[in-house]
């Protein structure tokens, strides 16, 4: 039984802030749905509202980056880089100054359709001189984000799950590293994020059809250790699947087709993902299958690289954890 914590980052993001002065809370007017509403009420002198006016924020956090502070900024993920993307390059990347980019509601994490989803926001930091990328994969990560953002010296862009998340690891996120959860030889499985939960529900079922599975969980984007997902491309026989809460463009799938096409690796590659779509409204584990992102997607993902046909269905994988779309620890249901 996987232990499920409860808003993991409230608690984590305040045991940071009080242990290092100079970080302040900065909020864009979704402070509860955010998780750092009970920050505001008891240290309102490190808490600072800046309203839905993010081109604002950015600005103002460059300020307080170059004043010695160290802002974490918090709204959800699509409206931290689409709207104040100019001021982002200008006061924050440019001068690599030590914001903290908690960007929340990733991909398909919530029901919000377009307007809410953060799709493509990893192909856009990825192309951003001096920009660190962090993804949260369960709660444990959820727990060490802070001070492995806090670790970097510059900005530093986070994809935070929020409200009832699950522990899949036991130890902290290791900027610049990656999780190998298994070591097979016949296919390198490459995850971040929520579809880690979503491979390792497929992988038993996998094995007992008799596919030798390696499986790497990336929690650091950017920088990215390329010597040592060569050195697993190599150790597999037919290939490696990517599987991205993320379009597949300019996303992990592209870091991993670009690290091979370099090398001359001459391996198949099979990405998953959002294919040149914007995803609709819905619960997490239906856009995970309608949009093709879940544990049997990834399953037919096998088999085809493979030219085979286990005839897995749904009922051969791992139970699914449905979320509560609306939930006391998602305020807002977005």
């Amino acid at each position: 039984m996987v232990e499920m914590v409860n808003r993991p980052y409230a608690a984590a993001f305040e045991a940071h802030a009080l242990a290092n002065p100079d970080v302040l809370c900065l909020s864009a007017d979704l402070t509860s749905s955010c998780e750092i509403d009970g920050f505001r009420d008891r240290h309102p002198d490190r808490f600072l509202s800046m309203g839905m006016a993010e081109q604002n924020m950015m600005s103002f956090a460059g300020g307080l980056g170059l004043a010695g502070f160290r802002p974490f900024i918090h709204t959800f993920g699509v409206f931290m880089y689409r709207r104040p993307y100019d001021q982002l390059m200008a006061s924050v990347a440019y001068p690599r100054r030590k914001v903290r980019l908690m960007g929340f509601l990733p991909g398909i994490t919530t029901p919000g359709g377009m307007t809410h989803q953060a799709i493509e926001d990893i192909a856009v930091m990825r192309s951003i001189p001096n920009m660190t990328i962090l993804e949260t994969g369960d709660a444990t990560e959820v727990e060490s984000i802070c001070a492995a953002a806090d670790s970097i010296d510059g900005p530093v862009w986070c994809r935070i799950l929020r409200g009832s998340v699950p522990r899949l690891f036991d130890t902290p996120i290791r900027v610049g590293e990656m999780r190998v959860l298994s070591e097979g030889s016949d296919i390198l499985i490459v995850t971040a994020g929520i579809t880690t939960e979503e491979a390792l529900r497929a992988r038993s079922a996998l094995a007992g059809a008799g596919v030798s599975i390696r499986h790497l969980h990336l929690h650091t984007i950017k920088p990215f250790d390329t010597q040592a997902l060569l050195d697993h491309i190599g150790s597999v026989r037919h290939g490696v699947i990517t599987l991205e809460n993320h379009v597949t463009e300019g996303g992990i799938g592209s870091l991993v087709a670009e690290t091979m096409a370099d090398a001359g690796v001459g391996k198949r590659l099979l990405r998953l993902g959002l294919k040149d779509t914007y995803a609709h409204g819905g619960s997490r584990a239906y856009l995970a299958r309608y949009y093709g992102l879940d544990a049997l997607a990834l399953v037919r993902g096998v088999e085809q690289l493979l030219g085979q046909d286990f005839g897995l269905t749904e009922t051969d994988l791992d139970a699914v954890r449905v979320d509560a779309v609306h939930s006391l620890v998602k305020a807002e249901a977005l």
